[in-house]
């Protein structure tokens, strides 16, 4: 367990993880300022644009402390995946300075410390005829026509990650367990930064959690997913954010915005859980920093 920070070499680059609402944001901007480097976003929802105030994107006064990268630079509508992040990651590091790599998205800095297969996009009408055919038939459909190796390592609560598996073995005729079995040698292995998890307790952050969304409501959630009504799509990798349906539901007149907030406060915990299983099973090795 580190309790230092004092501990952390400032010449090498660091990865910070941990679920939502557990402070890596802050922690990154803290070693930032006092050690030196740039805070990188490692959340597959804090690319889009649309949403500084739904992803908790770092706000302008931290921006100001610090340079931050990789912050809602991505349009909705626009493609982007872990390839294109690691491409833009590869060219920072190309730049000789000192990366602090912060997100929950799990597959992003797996991506990175482990390697990517490289599998080739998947073709637009393939992907539309996932998308039909996953709103049709339901997870299972796709599930069941899965290659054995796969279907053995897949996250079977993961619909968007069995949609994936499905159009990589129809695209290609592999499976995307072949694949990943041929990744390359990753970017940024672990014994070349400082990695850290931050492991919060259950109800400290449920609490944190809870307030938070709140507090996103008073600084103008609402108006953000207002804003995107007009081209809502919720199976867009953009419209993923947790409390965008909820929100969407409530200006649609399905529900009040106290039943939208409640439902969006218990997704996001639900979240957080699946995020600490994963982080349980995928980064043992990394340095513990116990909240609160």
């Amino acid at each position: 367990m580190l309790t230092d920070l004092a501990q952390i070499d400032p010449s090498r680059h660091v990865l910070i993880a941990g679920p939502t609402a557990s402070g890596k944001s802050a922690l990154a901007l803290e070693l930032a300022r006092t050690q030196g480097g740039i805070v990188v976003n490692a959340d597959a929802l804090q690319v889009w644009s649309c949403w500084r105030v739904l992803s908790a994107r770092p706000g302008p006064a931290d921006e100001a402390l610090a340079r931050h990268a990789l912050y809602g630079h991505i349009k909705p509508g626009q493609d982007y995946s872990v390839g294109h992040w690691l491409r833009e990651v590869a060219g920072l590091l190309a730049g000789g300075q000192r990366l602090v790599i912060t997100g929950g998205t799990g597959l992003y800095l797996s991506a990175l410390t482990e390697g990517l297969a490289a599998i080739p996009a998947t073709p637009p009408a393939l992907r539309a005829r996932a998308d039909a055919r996953l709103a049709a038939e339901g997870v299972g459909a796709l599930l069941a026509e899965l290659d054995p190796a796969t279907l053995a390592r897949i996250d079977r609560l993961n619909p968007a990650r069995i949609q994936r598996a499905w159009e990589v073995q129809a695209a290609t005729g592999r499976g995307l367990a072949a694949w990943q079995d041929d990744t390359p040698a990753p970017l940024l292995p672990l014994a070349d930064c400082t990695p850290l998890l931050i492991e919060a307790d259950r109800d400290w952050l449920a609490a944190r959690i809870d307030r938070r969304f709140l507090q996103m409501l008073a600084e103008g959630a609402l108006n953000e997913v207002r804003a995107v009504l007009p081209i809502w799509q919720p199976s867009a990798p953009w419209a993923r954010a947790i409390g965008a349906p909820e929100l969407v539901a409530h200006l649609c007149g399905d529900c009040t915005l106290a039943d939208a907030t409640m439902a969006a406060q218990a997704a996001s915990r639900q979240y957080a859980k699946r995020q600490r299983t994963w982080f349980r099973g995928r980064m043992r090795h990394w340095h513990k920093i116990a909240r609160p």
